[in-house]
């Protein structure tokens, strides 16, 4: 796997999957904290990673070679 995101990028869904998962700890309604929490998780480990399977499939990169 060759990453695919750039830093700014990884920046970015790190902030927005913590987000994402401090919001759905807070949410009352269960199937919208599920939600929040698996998008969340998923940013967050994409970041981590730096490559985004989505990006690969649609054939995108925001990381420069």
């Amino acid at each position: 796997m060759m990453p695919n995101m750039a830093s700014w990028d990884r920046i970015v869904r790190m902030i927005v999957g913590i987000a994402l998962v401090l919001l759905g700890l807070f949410v009352l309604v269960s199937g919208v904290r599920w939600l929040l929490l698996v998008v969340g998780a998923v940013l967050v480990g994409t970041s981590l990673a730096g490559y985004c399977p989505l990006y690969a499939l649609l054939g995108i990169t925001t990381h420069r070679r």
